[in-house]
């Protein structure tokens, strides 16, 4: 073999194991495609998705008020370039940078336990929006969201333990019981009057110093703004899903329930976007997929929280994007679309 031709083979093996090898290693991508719909007025494993406690009176409803998913490739999934070219070309699928999903090295199961705790605090403002909106009081409260493991207050406290006093003062806000405790010496013991499953009743705990600043008491609780429900309402979404985005359907789903007649009139409505106790609805991501997704089950409107309206507006969809800022709005547009589905309502136009 000639010193040219054996050049020539050992440069075409080393281009055949290096497209060998682009082809087969992962690049730095995840993929975010449509997920499911639920419905939040019907069931889900037998068992209706909201609950309401006994002597509630609800009402009869119809139609579909959906909330809508996004299918994320878990953090540990490697995408090997012809996978993620495939998802560059899909109209449905975003190919978006994995540290964007999962920041600092995050597992699967950080994002799901981050995913949980939005989707409960989410599942505590639907409620409160809700409410507020049929006129109902939801006073706030302060409420211990989660105990340190071997502090002072591990075994005395549980997370959703509402705080009424500190040492025989009522407390507002959850400032004021950090300011209560934190002026104490270290070592000295504080009494709270608590209310744990609608019982009132008293505890005492021993506090430590705070590690960020010795002088400063704690008694290891981390606490938060909670509510007083005057009704009992269950959402039993489980952890099928995580995050904070199915909030205002949930709210819309409470508010149908508890109000005479079919909010949608028969009509297939399915949206998404977070929701604040005041009703203010907030901006989400993966609108696109989620748009794709609500059409797929057969949705006629859509809600869009307004600050996702842009992205919205480039979607392939026959559906109708209605434009939301808060739970009022989303309430007179369905209502108004109920009554005839040509009705003028603000929307996402490209």
């Amino acid at each position: 073999m000639s010193r040219r031709t054996g050049t020539l083979t050992v440069t075409g093996v080393a281009l055949v194991v290096v497209s060998c090898l682009v082809f087969i290693l992962p690049v730095p991508y995840s993929t975010m495609r449509p997920g499911p719909s639920f419905d939040t007025l019907s069931t889900l494993d037998g068992q209706p998705l909201l609950t309401f406690g006994e002597g509630v009176e609800t009402y009869e409803t119809d139609g579909e008020l959906a909330f809508t998913t996004v299918s994320v490739s878990r953090a540990e999934t490697e995408i090997a370039l012809p996978a993620a070219l495939e998802a560059w070309w899909d109209k449905d699928v975003d190919l978006v940078p994995h540290d964007f999903l999962y920041p600092n090295n995050e597992t699967n199961e950080d994002a799901s336990q981050q995913g949980a705790a939005q989707l409960s605090s989410s599942q505590d403002a639907s409620r409160v929006a809700a409410l507020r909106a049929l006129g109902m009081d939801v006073p706030e409260t302060v409420t211990v969201r989660s105990v340190v493991e071997d502090s002072p207050a591990d075994g005395v406290l549980e997370e959703g333990d509402r705080i009424l006093a500190v040492d025989g003062e009522q407390v507002a806000d959850q400032q004021q019981v950090a300011d209560t405790i934190g002026a104490l010496e270290p070592g000295d013991e504080v009494r709270l009057e608590i209310e744990r499953e609608g019982a009132a009743q008293q505890v005492t705990v021993g506090t430590v110093p705070a590690e960020d600043d010795p002088e400063r008491a704690r008694v290891g609780i981390v606490v938060g703004i909670g509510f007083a429900f005057p009704i009992e309402i269950e959402n039993h979404i489980g952890d099928r899903v995580g995050g904070p985005s199915a909030g205002l359907m949930f709210a819309l789903a409470i508010y149908d329930k508890l109000t005479p007649g079919a909010l949608t009139g028969g009509l297939s409505v399915a949206g998404t976007g977070t929701i604040t106790p005041d009703g203010e609805v907030g901006p989400i991501g993966g609108i696109t997929q989620k748009i794709a997704g609500a059409e797929d089950g057969g949705a006629s409107v859509f809600l869009v929280p307004s600050a996702n309206c842009d992205e919205a507006a480039t979607a392939d969809t026959s559906m109708t994007l209605v434009e939301i800022e808060t739970m009022q709005q989303a309430v007179d547009a369905i209502e108004l679309l109920a009554e005839n589905p040509e009705a003028e309502v603000p929307t996402c136009s490209k």
